[in-house]
Order: C-alpha cells, then sequence, then structure tokens
C-alpha cells in the first residue's frame, strides 16, 4: 500500500480520502476547515500541520481545490508542494480547474521531476462517497499507469484523454453538454405542463425516444418520473448551479482562447448566472427547471 498525501479535504475531497484509508493507503491529509481535517481523522487518515510537512512525507500526492489559482499555489507557491516533495512524487490534481492552469503545473511538475496528471472527476459527492467516480486523466502515458491503481480506489471509470491538460478538457467539454441538455429538458417539461401534458406521459415517450439523454432519464428535473432524482427532495444538491455556472465559465474561457463558436454553451452559462444570482446557487443544477417555469418556480 501506498503512503498518500491529501490536499482539500471538502465535500469531494474528503470522502475520497476515506475510500484511500478504506483501500489500505496510509493517508496524510491537509485542509483549512479543521471539521473537514477532523473526518478524515475519524476515517482513519493522519492530519498533516502544513503543506511541506505533508509533502516531505509522502510518496503520492492527491489534490482537490477550488479554482486554478488555488492550484497554482499549492503546487508552484514558495512553500508549495514542487519545492518540498521528493523527487520521483506523483502527483495527481483532481480540481477542476482551466485547462492553461492544469498544463503550466504539469509543466513545472516535469522540470521538478515529478510526474503529474491531471484527473478531475464526474460523479458528485454520491459517487466520491461510494467511489464510483469517472475520472478523466490528462498527462503522461506512465504517470496514467502508476496512478491508475489508486484512482481505481475511489472511481469506477478511468479515462485516459491524452496529454496534459487533456483531463480539464474533457471534463468541461462534458459538463457543457450537461448543462445544455439539462435547460432543454427542463424547458420541455415547462411547455408539456402549460400545454396539459402530464409529466410522466412526456417523460414515457422521451425516455424512449429521441429526446432521451442522460438528464432526461437518470436526473430527470421535475417530481415523479425518477425517483432518485433531485427533484424528488425539493434540488437537495448532487452538483450545485453554482458549480454548474463555474464549469460552463470554465468551457467558455476556453472556447475563447482557441476561437470555437460554442453559442449554446454561453446562454447556458448566462441561464444559471441568472439562476444563482436569484440566490439559488445552492439549489442542484437541474433546479434550472424552477427558473424556467417563472412565477417562482411554483408549479402549476
Amino acid at each position: 500500500m501506498a503512503n498518500i498525501g491529501f490536499v482539500g479535504l471538502g465535500n469531494m475531497g474528503g470522502p475520497m480520502a476515506a475510500n484511500l484509508v478504506k483501500a489500505g493507503h496510509d493517508v496524510l491529509g491537509i485542509d483549512l476547515d479543521p471539521v473537514a481535517a477532523q473526518r478524515m481523522v475519524d476515517a482513519g487518515g493522519r492530519q498533516a500541520g502544513s503543506i511541506p510537512e505533508l509533502s516531505q512525507n509522502v510518496d503520492i500526492i492527491v489534490t482537490m481545490l477550488p479554482a486554478g489559482r488555488h492550484v497554482r499555489d499549492v503546487y508552484t507557491g514558495e512553500t508549495g508542494i514542487l519545492k518540498n516533495a521528493r523527487t520521483g512524487t506523483l502527483l495527481i490534481d483532481s480540481s477542476t480547474i482551466d485547462v492553461e492552469s492544469a498544463r503550466f503545473v504539469a509543466q513545472k511538475a516535469d522540470l521538478a521531476g515529478m510526474p503529474m496528471i491531471d484527473a478531475p472527476v464526474s460523479g458528485g459527492v454520491g459517487g466520491a462517497e461510494a467511489g464510483t467516480l469517472t475520472f478523466m486523466v490528462g498527462g503522461p502515458d506512465a504517470a496514467f499507469e502508476r496512478a491508475k491503481p489508486i484512482l481505481e480506489n475511489m472511481g469506477k471509470t478511468i479515462v485516459h484523454a491524452g496529454g496534459a491538460g487533456n483531463g480539464q478538457a474533457a471534463k468541461i467539454c462534458n459538463n457543457m453538454i450537461l448543462g445544455i441538455s439539462m435547460i432543454g429538458v427542463s424547458e420541455a417539461f415547462v411547455l408539456a405542463e402549460k400545454l396539459g401534458l402530464d409529466r410522466q406521459k412526456l417523460f414515457d415517450v422521451s425516455s424512449t425516444a429521441s429526446g432521451q439523454c442522460w438528464s432526461l432519464t437518470t436526473y430527470c428535473p421535475v417530481p415523479g418520473p425518477v425517483p432518485t432524482s433531485p427533484a424528488n427532495r425539493d434540488y437537495t444538491p448532487g452538483f450545485t448551479s453554482a458549480m454548474m455556472a463555474k464549469d460552463l465559465t470554465l468551457a467558455q474561457a476556453a472556447a475563447q482562447s482557441v476561437g470555437a463558436a460554442t453559442p449554446l454553451g454561453a446562454e447556458a452559462l448566462a441561464l444559471y448566472n441568472l439562476f444563482c444570482n436569484s440566490g439559488q446557487g445552492g439549489l442542484d443544477f437541474s433546479g434550472i427547471v424552477k427558473f424556467l417555469r417563472g412565477n417562482d418556480g411554483i408549479e402549476p
């Protein structure tokens, strides 16, 4: 088993670190929130007092951080990982960040003699807790092969998407599809309501016809047709609207950097920003149906 450092023990990182402990690894973790750090200790891990302490005492480091600026700082700052970890330490960044930052940090890691992959995830908190996440991985072949057994302790599907930054590219492209499709499904249900078509009847038709998609059949945005969807729990989040807005923002920044036309992605971002700015950023992203319905989201 491996000695693993884990930086960032929040809603996603905490369960991921706990699954590494369950797999028998010695996990040394750190988080700015002492409550999150204590949860990891309660799960059987150990707590580090600083990034340098963590970096100097492990063979593999996993990070799960909020944004690109945090990843840059934790890895390349004066007290960061690259200045303190041993040569050959395997670095796995599972944050969802901009492609540019992912490639910048990977280049710095390579110069420091530390193999690195970007490995953002899909599957939400439920997937993190169950160990069924999907990892989209960018980085060298050798680093991927070394990291794969560790990722398999936290996820079910591991896809090597290519070179450095390609994991982030796959994540933001996937979530742009998801954000757009959820709005489309939500619009269809709102239209059905106004036309007097029962939501279950629409689901029965579209789930077996050309309108079928994950946003409909797994994560249906209205209560009833899919009992496990957040719509049946008053949109308690598995993946918040604020997080969807973040990922759509990353997708738009990437599109602009390479001159790609993504008009639906841009419109999806505008709608999610409006929804979040109305105070609903903490709701599940499928709650966008409430915004599209109007009238304070009240169902007919």
